[in-house]
């Protein structure tokens, strides 16, 4: 059926909603949100308004429209942070990388607490300090506190399992008082913990006095080892309280955050304020059109950087107003549970904060340009290369397959996904060959292909209907191209598969020569030669060595878990003393593999139609 764009714009409601633009191949190429669908998406069609490069080479490309009415304009705006974060459309403004920082976490609620390394803050009754931007610095930090406090590190279920068991080494070396062993009163341990609490807050005064005590006392005792351990864990502390710069006293947890933009590429630098005092700063990488504006980069930032990150602070600070300030902070508001604040500060300590954001994002804008145009190189300027040797307009995601195993016993396929030139391991599956027995990668690869196309195939029906928000399967999402590990064979074999499922999907092999490096590629019956210096070439071999290795590694995985008997037991009429025998005999299954019928028959308990099986078994 005709998308009649026209007709369609007739039909939109004056309410508020999120709209989603496709392309001519259906793909998500742009989501927004509107206080009026009906105002808003008219907009982009209207040749009488500026819109912009930008957004006008992007409605040359619009095939389609669909739209999600919601109750408000909040819900609009959370609604498009997970759609974008889950379709990442050509024409929004990207974070090119996701990151997550840590917390540390005190289990308070616990009778004997615990402090843990966490990457999530939960609702579940501890404290949590942080988020920091060095994993390595929270780890070590934890580990100074287990020596000074000597806080336990175990899960046991304390006091229900006191005396259930031996203390742990970390009693004997002196880094935990051993509650499970009830060494230590409830009053005792919980004094420490808040102590180690108060550490965390910043208060060091107290950790020095115990230090020092501790330091003279083994001085007077004449152990002089017990000194020095107690001198390097207070130099540790006094490293750790010179690194925490107080910028302000007022003593709120604030961001901040400010942008540099040259042409298609923008640096937004983070401070993170805790406590009224720097913990860290982080700066982040946007694709962004040229002609967008620092308020548009911003606005699309802190939607896309807020959506993933678990702690929101009481204040946001930035260098200037944004158009949906106000929303923004209504959202923030209602993630954080208390008032949330963007703040635009004129003059004084907070407006040279805001400034040295900028500076600093400046600056790596500068220094690492040419470095993100290499990155880029490396990702989409590969993907766009191996596009263009094979006359295909345009490939964003691609899956590799691999099949693995011993002998064909075991076998197991692997799948892996790049996107825009980089691994999406959250989108790799792993299959567990059923129909196949003994080494035939070709049937092998078939019955991996026809599970992961069918399965996605099904997903797409049971997801008719629903709302965009409700269409996120495992297997749904079909690739630009399928790249086999392999020539003709196994290219032949893809298209097979396809071919029976009705699914228009580009396929081509990487060939391999006989040193088993990469050669070039195989597509539609011929072998494209690639220059060996060039980006695309290394992101083949790349891709190559990934589905490789994620198909070793889950073999490895199922051999580890005593999931693998012989191969041998598969073989009729070799029982356990003929296959003790042929592996005593042979050494190793590789050997009876390459053995004649007569070598087989040689091996003690063998006779000549018990080697014939174990021959044919293996060719």
């Amino acid at each position: 059926m005709t998308f009649d764009i026209q007709e369609e714009l007739k039909k939109l409601p004056s309410k508020p909603g999120v709209y989603i633009m496709h392309d001519e191949k259906d793909a998500i190429i742009y989501v927004g949100k509107a206080i009026s669908l009906k105002n808003r998406v008219r907009q982009y069609f209207q040749t009488s308004r500026n819109k912009g490069p930008k957004i006008e080479q992007m409605v040359t490309r619009i095939r389609r429209f669909e739209y999600i009415v919601t109750d408000s304009e909040l819900e609009a705006l959370v609604l498009e942070c997970n759609l974008i974060k889950e379709h990442r459309p050509k024409y929004n403004t990207m974070l090119t990388d996701d990151k997550t920082y840590p917390f540390i976490k005190v289990t308070v609620a616990e009778d004997y607490p615990r402090i843990l390394f966490s990457r999530t803050m939960k609702k579940d009754k501890s404290k949590y300090f942080g988020p920091y931007t060095s994993a390595g610095a929270v780890k070590d930090t934890i580990e100074l506190l287990q020596k000074i406090y000597r806080i336990r590190t175990c899960n046991r279920s304390l006091p229900k399992e006191i005396g259930n068991d031996r203390p742990c080494l970390n009693y004997h070396i002196k880094q935990c008082n051993a509650p499970c062993q009830g060494y230590v009163s409830k009053e005792e341990y919980r004094k420490s913990v808040n102590e180690a609490i108060g550490f965390l807050n910043g208060n060091y005064e107290p950790v020095f006095s115990l230090l020092e005590e501790r330091m003279n006392e083994a001085a007077e005792r004449m152990d002089f080892e017990g000194a020095i351990v107690q001198r390097e864990l207070l130099n540790s502390v006094k490293q750790i309280a010179q690194k925490q710069k107080i910028t302000n006293s007022d003593g709120e947890d604030k961001d901040i955050a400010a942008v540099a933009v040259e042409d298609s590429d923008a640096v937004v630098q983070m401070f993170f304020v805790r406590g009224g005092r720097l913990i860290g700063r982080d700066h982040f990488y946007l694709r962004v059109a040229p002609h967008d504006t620092k308020g548009e980069i911003l606005s699309s930032f802190l939607k896309q950087f807020y959506a993933g990150t678990p702690f929101i602070p009481k204040t946001v600070m930035l260098p200037m107003e944004i158009e949906d300030a106000a929303v923004i902070e209504e959202w923030l508001t209602a993630k954080r549970g208390q008032r949330v604040r963007l703040q635009v500060p004129k003059k004084g300590e907070k407006e040279k904060l805001v400034e040295l954001a900028w500076k600093n994002a400046e600056m790596v804008l500068t220094q690492d340009k040419e470095r993100i145009k290499r990155e880029e190189g490396r990702t989409i300027g590969a993907m766009k290369e191996i596009a263009g040797l094979l006359g295909l307009e345009n490939v964003r995601r691609v899956e590799a397959y691999d099949i693995s195993n011993i002998s064909g016993f075991e076998s197991v396929g692997s799948m892996i996904v790049y996107e825009g030139g980089k691994p999406k391991r959250s989108d790799y599956r792993k299959f567990k060959i059923q129909s196949v027995k003994g080494p035939d990668d070709y049937a092998s690869m078939e019955e991996v292909l026809t599970r992961r196309f069918s399965h996605g195939l099904e997903e797409q029906r049971e997801l008719e209907g629903k709302s965009m928000e409700q269409q996120f399967g495992k297997f749904s999402v079909f690739p630009d191209l399928i790249m086999m590990d392999g020539g003709k064979g196994q290219v032949n074999v893809a298209l097979r598969v396809l071919s029976s499922l009705g699914l228009p999907i580009p396929v081509c092999g990487m060939v391999k020569d006989d040193n088993h490096r990469t050669r070039g590629l195989y597509y539609e019956n011929v072998e494209i030669p690639i220059d060996r210096n060039s980006e695309g070439f290394r992101l083949i071999t790349r891709i190559q060595d990934e589905a490789h290795r994620f198909a070793i590694e889950y073999h490895r995985s199922l051999r580890s878990k005593e999931q693998v008997h012989s191969i041998l037991d598969d073989i009729d009429g070799i029982g356990p003393a003929r296959r003790k025998s042929l592996m005593k005999h042979f050494k190793s299954l590789e050997a009876i593999r390459d053995a004649s019928p007569e070598e087989l028959a040689a091996a003690p308990s063998m006779n000549a139609a018990s080697a014939q099986k174990v021959f044919e078994f293996f060719h």
